[in-house]
């Protein structure tokens, strides 16, 4: 039974090879946890995070090795491989898909399948046989900290439709996908990673709205639904989604007619951790219906905890072989090179395929991210450039400077300013805090901002704002340009108006490279906007 129960367990580890890298060392295993994990437990998956894509290339053929039953290598790559993964290619976030169907449906449907197909391709490439995306919620609460600008829009005919696109383009690989956060995490305003949200919509609501994006992805073949961690009282008063049986196996199983894999969002978050711990929080999951336990705090504890409760009667062991079952059916499409047949229960395992780094960052795959993010971006009037006699400053607010993947010494955010006579001013809320004081000069200012989990980001709009006010009262604001959030955008039309500014949905080199140019116009032809978006 306990082999049977460790084929339920996903866990987590870090993409790096070395376990000096590991930069979350609460949740990542160290690389001899890991092998024992795998060699001796008997875990059914491993999620992986951070990393260079040639690492993870190398981690998932290890893996796959010490494995005695394949294993589902699963990322949470929603905006493509190389927002969890350095080298491969990194779109902007699914929003940016809504603002570009408002304008062309067809265009934006298009790009949507060509982005689940170039995903899907670059994950398979490396060894991950399961994409954690799309995100179907409906994100109708700009105030969303947690989901935000990972979904695909705000109303239901955009989800909908560009997640079913997204779906058919992942599906011209075997890789599993996984429609995400069941039964609907769009429309709430508390961080479940850190306290359990109230979604207080009646079934009614719930049908037309909320589900309605899961339903349509079940149709379109989906491989796996991932569950939210809140409470919702009209489905179950008592345990929040994750856990409540009549959630998954009543709603989801029986009446959507789902029979592919329910897997927990992370267990190791506060809504779930905070009232239940970790062992009762794996027993009720698996009660409740689920066939994936994603990250429990404690692999070798929760295993034990479930075990228990089927010796004791709590949880049948029929329920168990279910999910083993549908593992099982997983394994095939996900990983069949490493099945001798490709069919039965023989468990057998070959040696994992070689990895494909030459497929990642095709010219065509880079070309599509750049198509979409300047397809979504915003670009009103053109920025002043400052000279070498009378210099400004380049205002670079972030929420947390130490580690920012997407700033460097050649990032466009900083070189392009420069060679246009900004001098940098990096500012963030950790540390790096600083205010206007009665010096000011001319500025550009540029935001990085959008849904923070764990945190939030009122302390970094207050900076801005308090900068751009302050600045715009002294006539030296020179431009704005906001990378990430659509919402703060919205927010600033009046403090931007007559303002040259800018917005882009991505936060990454390429998106900088992209804007800064077309806001900030080219001051020498020594200067060249492809230099600063790698």
């Amino acid at each position: 039974m306990a082999e049977q129960v460790a084929q339920m367990v996903v866990v987590r580890a870090s993409g790096h090879l070395f376990d000096h890298e590991i930069r979350y060392p609460a949740w990542e295993a160290d690389s001899a946890t890991l092998t024992r994990y795998v060699e001796e437990l008997g875990v059914g998956g491993v999620i992986l995070l951070g990393g260079s894509a040639a690492e993870v290339g190398f981690k998932t053929q290890t893996l796959q090795g010490q494995a005695t039953v394949p294993l589902l290598i699963a990322a949470d790559i929603e905006e493509g491989v190389g927002q969890r993964f350095s080298g491969a290619t990194w779109f902007p976030p699914p929003m940016a898909l809504s603002t570009v169907a408002e304008r062309d449906l067809a265009t934006a449907l298009a790009y949507a399948e060509a982005f689940g197909a170039a995903t899907a391709t670059e994950a398979l490439a490396l060894g991950i046989n399961w994409v954690l995306a799309p995100v179907v919620d409906i994100n109708n609460n700009p105030k969303n900290p947690v989901i935000n600008v990972r979904a695909f829009g705000d109303d239901l005919a955009s989800v909908s439709a560009l997640t079913q696109a997204f779906l058919r383009g992942a599906q011209t690989q075997p890789v599993l996908t996984a429609a995400k956060h069941f039964p609907g995490h769009g429309d709430t305003a508390i961080d479940s990673h850190l306290e359990l949200p109230v979604l207080a919509h009646g079934l009614d609501r719930l049908a037309t709205l909320e589900l309605e994006p899961f339903r349509r992805a079940i149709a379109a073949g989906v491989d796996a639904i991932m569950t939210a961690h809140l409470s919702i009282p009209a489905l179950d008063d008592r345990y929040p989604a994750t856990l409540s049986a009549p959630t998954l196996s009543g709603l989801l199983r029986q009446q959507l007619g789902f029979d592919g894999l329910i897997v927990t969002d992370a267990l190791v978050m506060g809504a779930i951790t905070r009232t239940y711990g970790p062992y009762e929080a794996a027993v009720l999951a698996v009660e409740a219906g689920a066939d994936v336990l994603l990250m429990p705090g404690d692999p070798e504890g929760a295993i034990a905890a479930v075990v228990e409760a089927v010796n004791r009667g709590r949880i049948a062991p029929e329920r168990i072989l279910a999910s083993v079952e549908r593992l099982w059916r997983a394994k095939q499409k996900a990983a069949p090179a490493l099945i001798a047949d490709g069919a039965g229960h023989a468990w057998e395992h070959l040696p994992p395929p070689p990895i494909q780094l030459q497929a990642l960052a095709q010219p065509a795959t880079r070309q599509l991210a750049a198509d979409l993010l300047t397809a979504s971006m915003t670009v009103q009037g053109q920025v002043e450039p400052c000279t070498a006699a009378a210099p400004g400053d380049n205002l670079v607010m972030v929420d947390d400077a130490v580690g920012c993947r997407f700033l460097d010494r050649t990032a466009a955010a900083i070189a392009w300013p420069q060679s246009h006579h900004f001098r940098l001013k990096l500012l963030d809320t950790q540390g790096c805090q600083q205010w206007p004081q009665n010096e000011l000069r001319p500025s550009l200012v540029q935001v990085f901002v959008r849904g923070n989990p764990f945190r939030g980001s009122a302390n970094l709009l207050q900076l801005a704002t308090t900068w751009i006010d302050a600045l715009r009262a002294a006539g030296l604001l020179r431009g704005v340009v906001i990378y990430g959030s659509p919402y703060v955008f919205a927010d600033w039309g009046s403090r931007l108006e007559g303002i040259p500014h800018g917005f882009t949905y991505g936060q990454m080199p390429l998106a900088q490279g992209l804007i800064l140019p077309a806001l900030l116009p080219t001051a020498t032809a020594a200067v060249d906007s492809r230099e600063f978006t790698d």
